[in-house]
């Protein structure tokens, strides 16, 4: 499967950082000050450059970027309703909600730079720049409502937030940064995708989702089976160009972002528990994200 040869060389990255924390003298307080690294300078250096090279036009892309928010959405609703299920431990609810429709930006921009190069970057540059603050307002949420916290201030200060904005706020001026600002800037970011993977890699443990596998399944099930239907669905309905409609189903098959455990630590939830979701969604984004894109290829065939 053709899929799979394009996400290999990003799920090697992901072994060999779970090899190296492992197997090597490289453990886990290394990789601590890695993930910190790239969420807070790396990432949002990343998709600052990303977003301002993106030329924005709003009446081409409108479908497209309401396709993505519409995915999200889906999961953010179905995550939530989650919640009132009969016997669901709220507190572990609360943290692990946002695994459902969360994504691992990381393997995203790796992947749409496989699938058709710069132009599937800027597209995903795009969906990320729409959907992190959204993502972030939304998993802040049960968590803050469970702990009694305020969540504006970590809104304010989310580095992803800030890096999508900028980036934005850059475009729609015009910015124009001088050559050697340019080329630095893209150099710190491109150090975000490798380090990024193996970090995920890392961080990689699945023993904390006996504590609720009922739950863990209904997220993952969310994750990696309902919203690429729904994207595939949104994609042919919506007549999207087909390199688009490739870009907004690979974002909806992907797998959730590992700074949900960061979060979730941060503010006092259940960081083991997510850990292991993280784990598994990136095991089953795997096998998952080639297939949903195979799918896609079949519909738009037959």
């Amino acid at each position: 499967m053709s899929q799979i040869a394009l996400l290999l060389p990003d799920f090697l990255l992901i072994l060999l950082g779970y090899g190296l924390c492992h197997a090597t003298q490289l453990k886990r307080p290394v990789w601590d000050g890695v993930e910190r690294l790239v969420y807070y300078l790396l990432f949002p250096v990343l998709l600052f450059v990303a977003i301002l090279r993106q030329p924005l036009q709003p009446g081409t892309l409108l479908t497209f970027a309401g396709c993505g928010l519409a995915v999200v959405g889906a999961g953010i609703a179905l995550s939530y309703a989650l919640g009132r299920w009969p016997g669901v431990d709220r507190s572990l609810h609360a943290s692990g909600a946002q695994t459902a429709f969360r994504f691992n930006s990381y393997v995203a921009l790796a992947l749409a730079e496989r699938l058709g190069g710069v132009q599937s970057v800027a597209w995903i540059a795009l969906l990320i720049a729409l959907c992190v603050p959204v993502c972030n307002v939304a998993a802040v949420w049960p968590l803050a409502r469970q702990a009694g916290q305020n969540f504006g201030k970590e809104l304010v200060r989310n580095p992803l937030i800030l890096g999508t904005v900028s980036g934005l706020a850059g475009n729609l001026l015009g910015l124009q940064l001088p050559d050697v600002i340019n080329t630095t800037l893209t150099r710190v970011g491109s150090a975000a995708l490798p380090l990024g993977l193996m970090a995920v890699g890392a961080g990689l443990q699945m023993g904390a989702l006996r504590e609720a596998p009922r739950l863990a399944a209904a997220l993952m099930g969310i994750r990696h089976l309902v919203l690429p239907l729904v994207a595939i669905g949104l994609v042919l309905l919506a007549g999207l160009p087909a390199a688009q409609q490739t870009v907004v189903v690979a974002f909806s098959a992907l797998p959730t972002a590992s700074s949900a455990y960061v979060l979730a630590v941060r503010m006092g939830g259940h960081g083991s528990y997510v850990a292991g979701l993280v784990s598994l969604s990136t095991l089953l984004g795997m096998l998952g994200l080639p297939l949903a894109l195979a799918a896609l290829e079949s519909l738009r065939a037959g």
